[in-house]
């Protein structure tokens, strides 16, 4: 079964964007005549930026996620399934994650020192050490146990994990409303992959939905997500520290190179 770039790819491209060189924009009309590859446009660019920029003003709150992911049989058939992901944050060191899907039921603890991955719904857990700041942990994770940070985009934007990225085309679809939310509607293109972002309009510039498209295979699967905030929670230690329940089962964590990964007491 093949699944489409996880959700973590769109931070990298949001991130890429400070390094971009300027080009001349046409507007919100792609210019294709020629040959010549789509304009980006840097007013989108900006709007990225910005939304990068007051993501990391905020030091502590809650985000829902409602989506959709697409996956693909090796029959070729595409089939979706829903699901939801909640993140309770404290920066620069604490996290609470809860992903549910008709197939899992996952949390994950972070306290600042230890991470723990807890399977609900097989009541098994396992505990490692971990790095200081949020930043470091979703990198780890990805890096190091193949473990994907729910939205971790959120924990990358505009920071200095930057790499340049070939982003073909950015344009700016205009106004349209989420959840009863004012937004502006971007879309943007890079070798394999085509997304769209929709930015809260006004002082508080906060994704409310995105959509991924795979390009690169001929199914092109999408993921969809919706998002809710809560910028002004507050949250005591207990939200970020794991306790395991009666008769959970602490499992060993393995490395993405089949090592067994160093154990938390």
């Amino acid at each position: 079964m093949k699944t489409i770039i996880p959700l973590g790819i769109l931070a990298l491209l949001v991130l890429s964007a400070a390094l971009l060189p300027p080009v001349v924009s046409s507007g919100r009309q792609e210019n294709t005549g020629g040959g010549a590859q789509p304009a980006v446009d840097p007013n989108v660019v900006k709007a990225l930026d910005k939304m990068g920029a007051y993501l990391r003003t905020l030091t502590a709150f809650e985000v829902e996620a409602t989506n959709s992911k697409d996956e693909v049989l090796d029959t070729g058939q595409k089939v979706q399934f829903d699901g939801t992901a909640r993140l309770q944050v404290r920066r620069p060191d604490k996290l609470h994650a809860e992903v549910k899907t008709d197939r899992k039921h996952r949390e994950f603890f972070y306290d600042g020192a230890t991470f723990t991955l807890f399977g609900r719904r097989v009541n098994y857990y396992a505990t490692v050490p971990a790095p200081p700041t949020l930043r470091e942990l979703a990198l780890e994770l990805a890096k190091r146990y193949g473990i994907e940070t729910p939205l971790a985009d959120l924990f990358l934007w505009g920071s200095e994990d930057t790499r340049a990225s070939d982003l073909r085309s950015a344009i700016d679809l205009g106004p349209s409303t989420i959840g009863g939310t004012a937004c502006e509607q971007y879309a943007l293109r890079e070798e394999g992959v085509d997304w769209q972002i929709w930015i809260q309009k006004g002082d508080t510039p906060l994704p409310r939905k995105l959509v991924i498209t795979t390009t690169s295979d001929p199914a092109q699967p999408q993921y969809v997500a919706v998002l809710s905030w809560n910028t002004t929670v507050k949250f005591d230690e207990a939200t970020f520290t794991f306790s395991p329940p009666q008769g959970a089962m602490r499992i060993v964590l393995q490395t993405a190179d089949g090592k067994v990964a160093p154990q938390s007491q």
